[in-house]
């Protein structure tokens, strides 16, 4: 799969059920999907308390400096990274080669939950994803491409 597969109003309402569930169980702030680039696909949780489209951005950023880093030592991949904080903590993990999952966390909760329960999530997220790419394999979606003032080649009218 080369690209971020065209989501529809059913895969963001799956992909966000998983993500309300992942956070009940680990009780986590916030979740974000973004895609490897950065950019926002959906989130879950208290958004209003961060900047998600810069958290996105950045979490992408340092997830793909950790990887340049695993290769450095030899490795094919880091799954995840992890920074502690007084207040709150973060947690980025892929999930397939097109998306991200970026949990904030209290610094009370450990990460040992975080890491128990994203495995699932991550597993329902890449299928929902693969379900959207087989619906239509040759339409892929690169949103840092996107022309936020010209969206009328992404958005239109169903049929």
């Amino acid at each position: 799969m080369a690209g971020l597969p065209q989501l529809f109003e059913e895969d963001i309402r799956q992909l966000d059920a998983v993500l309300r569930e992942f956070l009940e169980r680990t009780e986590a702030t916030t979740a974000v999907l973004v895609d490897q680039g950065g950019f926002l696909i959906t989130h879950q949780g208290d958004g209003r308390r961060f900047d998600l489209t810069t958290l996105g951005a950045l979490a992408s950023g340092a997830f793909m400096a950790t990887q340049t880093l695993a290769q450095l030592l030899h490795e094919d991949t880091f799954e995840s990274v992890y920074q502690a904080g007084q207040e709150h903590s973060l947690f980025i993990t892929h999930v397939n080669e097109q998306c991200l999952l970026a949990v904030v966390f209290r610094a009370q909760v450990g990460v040992g939950v975080v890491k128990y329960f994203v495995g699932p999530a991550r597993e329902r997220i890449a299928r929902q994803l693969e379900l959207a790419h087989l619906r239509d394999p040759s339409v892929t979606l690169d949103l840092s491409v996107l022309n936020v003032a010209d969206t009328s080649n992404v958005f239109k009218r169903r049929a």
